[in-house]
């Protein structure tokens, strides 16, 4: 399959459409081909001051508007997501590589989280406080105020769109700094909001230097709030300058997820989950399952199947309908998995699929690696790509303490048929989203978040849409 890559790459400031106008431009490619499709203009210090004027103004006004308001014009940019599906998704999948019906999934995820948060922000409600005869204590919610969105390129419109939705549901107004890999789908995403009538001094969208865009957004007294969704240390960056504003911040940071497969579950069946998760989006997920803690009992027989089904996946575009795995997403994702094969190679680890780069473009191949040294730099630092570290435990206790031993802590994975076991992991495992018999751990109605290392607050679900609200305790005499 062959598709246009149609998109209209601008940044939206004020309620209008900017591009050219002497402003510094920067490369588009296609992952598949490593080839550029287009040229990015990205945002000035003055765009950036304009941005962040229009937000000052915008916020009373969007304030003022009653949740049913907010929600229609919400629901209304769901809609025409819904209607531009295919066009959205075949850009996202000219920029970012991943399987075409995987984009598909990602964009009706941004529609679902629209209309999510635009009922939540209907349920917004506070406390009264029983007190003597004439007096009143009460406890309200209001929108913290104008928010900067930064979120990255692995799953570009959703965790965009993780951003604007609560912000815009809580009454608050959105500054969203996109990621220039992909702007051709999260532009076409701004602009199904601005065709919904939601106003554009209320949600704007930038791309340009990620450094100098987030030092100058959070130096200003305008941002009241930051949400951020990336690496661990990128994370820390931006609450060392937060910490200057004293600003309201929510952080989703790295991952290096665990997974616990005990002698008792049903091998086969979870294989076929593990195996079919891990390589999704080429593993460029931050809850990407990656060390598999397997127990003695079982472990030839998983090493062997994991194995054959790793060789099995199909790799190429992801236009291709057959495709199961695209490209990683950008050049630097390929020398670093190629480090990382080479150092567990050398410390006593076996390679028993994949392991190199192949093919045109960034592709790499679905790799698995078996007993897998706790030394090994990739058992300790995200691999972020088509990698899978296998190793054996032999005791629940064994196996708890290895996976709670990075300082990471966002998703974590169990397999076992033993209601106790069950119990304990479930209680024992340090992380902020756990998945038994299943890596179904991400719905709207759920919050999303890690602990330790791998950040704080949620989003989605209720949670989501108290990171964009402050509490004000009210006594009345």
């Amino acid at each position: 399959m062959t598709a246009t890559y149609d998109a209209d790459l601008q940044l939206f400031i004020n309620g209008a459409w900017r591009s050219g106008e002497g402003r510094d431009e920067r490369p588009v490619y296609n992952p598949a081909t490593a080839g550029t499709i287009a040229e990015l203009p990205v945002a000035t210090a003055a765009d950036l001051d304009e941005a962040l004027a229009a937000a000052e103004r915008g916020w009373p006004v969007w304030r003022a508007k009653t949740p049913d308001e907010r929600a229609a014009l919400m629901h209304k940019a769901a809609g025409i997501i819904r209607e531009r599906v295919d066009h959205i998704a075949t850009l996202l999948t000219l920029e970012q590589g991943k399987p075409i019906g995987e984009a598909r999934g990602e964009v009706l995820s941004a529609a679902g989280l629209f209309d999510y948060f635009a009922e939540q922000g209907k349920r917004i409600e506070g406390r009264v406080l029983q007190r003597p005869l004439g007096q009143r204590a009460m406890v309200t919610k209001h929108p913290v105020g104008p928010v900067a969105g930064f979120s990255p390129w692995n799953f570009p419109v959703n965790l965009m769109v993780k951003k604007i939705a609560p912000a815009l549901a809580a009454g608050c107004v959105v500054i969203a700094k996109a990621p220039e890999e992909t702007p051709g789908c999260t532009s076409a995403i701004m602009r199904c909001i601005v065709d919904a009538g939601i106003p554009g001094d209320a949600v704007q969208l930038v791309y340009g230097d990620p450094d100098m865009i987030s030092r100058h957004l959070l130096a200003s007294p305008v941002i009241r709030k930051v949400s951020f969704t990336g690496s661990t240390a990128v994370g820390k960056h931006l609450m060392k300058l937060a910490a200057d504003g004293v600003k309201r911040i929510t952080m989703e940071l790295g991952g290096h997820a665990p997974v616990l497969v005990f002698d008792d579950c049903d091998l086969d069946a979870t294989l076929d989950k593990v195996v079919w998760q891990k390589f999704r989006n080429a593993g460029q997920v931050c809850i990407s399952p990656t060390r598999f803690y397997v127990q003695q009992g079982i472990y030839d027989a998983f090493v062997k199947g994991f194995a054959e089904r790793t060789q099995k996946v199909k790799i190429g575009s992801g236009l291709d309908a057959n495709t199961q795995m695209g490209p990683l997403a950008n050049a630097r994702r390929v020398p670093a998995l190629e480090a990382l094969v080479a150092d567990a190679k050398a410390k006593g680890a076996r390679v028993i699929a994949g392991g190199e780069a192949t093919g045109n473009g960034y592709f790499f191949q679905p790799t698995a690696i078996a007993d897998v040294p706790v030394e090994a730099d990739a058992m300790n630092n995200e691999p972020f790509g088509p990698m899978a570290l296998i190793r054996p435990f032999g005791t629940e206790g064994e196996a708890l303490e290895q996976a709670n031993r990075l300082p990471y802590g966002l998703a974590a994975f169990a397999f076992t048929e033993n209601g106790r076991r069950i119990n304990r992991i479930v209680d024992t495992i340090e992380s902020g989203m756990v998945g038994v018999n299943s890596f179904v751990i991400s719905a709207l109605d759920t919050p999303f978040g890690g602990i330790k290392e791998s950040g704080f607050g949620s989003e989605s679900g209720p949670e989501g849409l108290d990171g964009y609200l402050v509490t004000k305790a009210v006594h009345i005499y």
